[in-house]
């Protein structure tokens, strides 16, 4: 994880909000890299692309994911420390509005 005298070459995760429960990835990181979340290493269980994200601790059914310190979905799957939060464990708390009828009905 990055921390403010991190060189940012080396690191392949960064943390966006101290409330986060997700670090994001600054680049491709491979299955078995070692990382250092909140000081203790943990081997990574699967390749994490760029820009995807890791669990910052153990993350239950259910659990709110905040990244930049709001929530942006909650947890389908249990995973654990450095596990990887994607759309295969994730459900978005994230609406979309294209589908959604934006005009007004009423008097002219």
């Amino acid at each position: 994880m990055v921390s403010p005298q991190a060189d940012l070459a080396q690191e392949a995760f960064l943390l966006l909000d101290p409330a986060d429960n997700v670090l994001v990835c600054i680049r491709d990181a491979a299955l078995g890299e070692i990382v250092t979340i909140d000081g203790v290493a943990v081997p990574l269980p699967q390749a994490v692309p760029l820009g995807h994200k890791i669990a910052r601790h153990d993350l239950a059914v259910g659990d709110k994911v905040l990244r930049y310190g709001a929530p942006i979905g909650s947890m389908k799957a249990a995973t654990p420390r450095g596990g990887h939060v994607h759309s295969h464990n994730l459900a978005s708390d994230y609406i979309p509005a294209h589908g959604r009828d934006a005009s007004t009905k009423g008097s002219k």
